[in-house]
């Protein structure tokens, strides 16, 4: 039951003080609404549910969220040897090889070296998943040589990923992470949201900016947002979005659906084995690029798909990985204190907040470490 004005849910004994932290959230703000949730070691230590017009067994959308769990199928791909980091995508896909991107590696185009953050007047929201996509995008040519810089293909990414997977399997990305990991680890999270789903649906609220400036659709930052087929923020609003499952930002889901992906790659959860191996891990957590981002104009720090901590997205230890989402959702694995994390809001909080997602981390963290 909530404590007063508090959240639904539990903490485990030695988690009290992030429940404290997360209550004190919902008695600033009326209007805050969201999810918290964490593994340590495998056992859920963290579920909590909290504010207006959300309770447990809400799942709304996560936006770049989805860039993490669709990684955990490039991860799957790779363990099982059908995917090699350092070969080249034209070698998977001989249509990509033009125009300079002959040579580009897996691992570079999955750490956004690959400079096709969008192309001239937009994907069709309906297209996003589909192999029209990927042959406009294959077709395309990159805006800096690639692996020359990393810029953050927004939204461009998940084609690479799908593809790449419908390469080498046969199979959409999507359907894949229902049969290796949604089902069988039983993860509250979607990357397509089934009709029978949708009443547990609610739209993620927005403040949009009446000031803000036209965006030139062929800058850069138009042709990463997909400018002006839709505006980032709408996209999970949107049911062809959320039912395709775009796996650059449409999946749908809740805070525990989040930590417990997370957990059972790392950890594995309740005594199962964890899905990935140590090896795997190493690889797609590795560091690939840290510095400038071409596109938005800001330090940024990414592994294979996944965002690593740096000082300006402090959201775990230096072998932490996971993937932040445009509403300042958050999912990550910390091997170093052995965590699955989910969080979700319901109001987007990008800009608007001082960094809720992470402060509640870092109150994981210590709770982690002082049990340890």
């Amino acid at each position: 039951m909530p404590t007063a004005a508090g959240a639904a849910g539990f903490a485990a004994p030695g988690f009290a003080g992030v429940r404290e932290l997360f209550d004190s959230f919902l008695s600033e703000d009326p209007g805050y609404s969201a999810q918290l949730s964490a593994y340590h070691h495998g056992t859920k230590v963290l579920d909590l549910c909290g504010g207006p017009g959300f309770v447990p067994g809400d799942i709304t959308g996560t936006y770049s969220c989805s860039k993490g769990v669709a990684a955990f199928v490039i991860a799957l791909l790779v363990q099982d040897g059908r995917l090699d980091l350092d070969r080249t995508v034209a070698s998977y896909w001989p249509e990509f090889g033009v125009h300079g991107k002959d040579r580009l590696t897996v691992r570079q185009a999955l750490s956004h070296q690959a400079g096709l953050p969008g192309v001239a007047g937009g994907f069709p929201l309906a297209e996003f998943a589909t192999p029209a996509a990927a042959r406009r995008l294959a077709a395309s040519a990159p805006l800096w040589r690639p692996g020359t810089a990393f810029g953050y293909h927004a939204l461009t990414i998940g084609i690479l990923m799908e593809e790449l997977c419908r390469r080498v399997s046969g199979l959409p990305l999507q359907g894949l992470y229902d049969e290796r990991l949604r089902r069988p680890w039983g993860i509250d999270f979607f990357l397509g949201l089934p009709e029978d789903q949708e009443p547990r649906y609610r739209e993620v609220l927005y403040d949009p900016d009446p000031a803000q400036p036209w965006l030139d659709p062929l800058s850069l930052d138009g042709l990463n947002s997909n400018a002006p087929v839709s505006t980032i923020m709408e996209l999970p609003n949107h049911r062809v979005v959320r039912a395709s499952g775009m796996s650059s930002a449409g999946g749908v889901g809740s805070a525990e659906g989040l930590a417990r992906l997370y957990a059972a790659a790392t950890t594995g959860v309740y005594g199962v084995p964890a899905f990935l191996d140590t090896a795997t891990i190493d690889l797609m957590a590795a560091e690939q690029v840290w510095g400038l981002d071409r596109c938005s104009g800001q330090d940024n720090a990414f592994a294979v798909v996944f965002m690593k901590p740096q000082p300006g997205r402090n959201f775990g230890s230096h072998l932490a990985f996971g993937h932040e989402g445009a509403n300042a959702a958050l999912g990550f694995a910390d091997p170093g204190y052995g965590l699955g994390f989910g969080y979700v809001p319901r109001r987007s909080e990008e800009g608007r907040t001082e960094g809720r997602a992470q402060r509640l981390a870092a109150a994981v963290r210590r709770a982690a470490h002082a049990a340890s």
